[in-house]
């Protein structure tokens, strides 16, 4: 199938399919015209990639996962760990954004937010803040 089609049942856009055959994550056939050839296995993949991607898995994590798709004698305690993993790094991100809506939260309690000039946001944000 052509890349429009292959794009449709991945619910991927053609770009980042030509990117992920760049980065050799897909490898289509080629027709005898050069156009790329997706065939219903390479779908899977740009499914599996789709869905991977989704869950915050990057480029190199998705590289080794389709790794252990691929390899049916894989231990479920590999791709368990990197789960895992992701929940941790999910974890700190979810940790990070807290502090950062605390801070800004902060900043706009005290901020008058009123006609005035003087706002304790920019001056943070400038550095002037005491």
């Amino acid at each position: 199938m052509n890349i429009k089609t292959a794009g449709i049942q991945s619910n991927l856009p053609p770009k980042t399919i030509r990117y992920y055959e760049d980065i050799n994550l897909i490898r289509p056939t080629r027709a005898e015209n050069g156009y790329r050839d997706y065939s219903v296995q390479d779908i899977h993949r740009l499914r599996f990639l789709q869905r991977a991607r989704s869950l915050g898995f990057t480029i190199e994590e998705c590289r080794h996962l389709l790794s252990l798709y691929d390899n049916k004698n894989r231990a479920s305690a590999d791709v368990k760990a990197m789960t895992l993993e992701k929940i941790d790094q999910v974890d700190r991100k979810i940790e990070e954004l807290n502090a950062l809506r605390a801070t800004l939260f902060h900043l706009a309690q005290n901020c008058h937010g009123d006609g005035r000039p003087d706002c304790p946001i920019i001056e943070t944000l400038a550095g002037e803040a005491h």
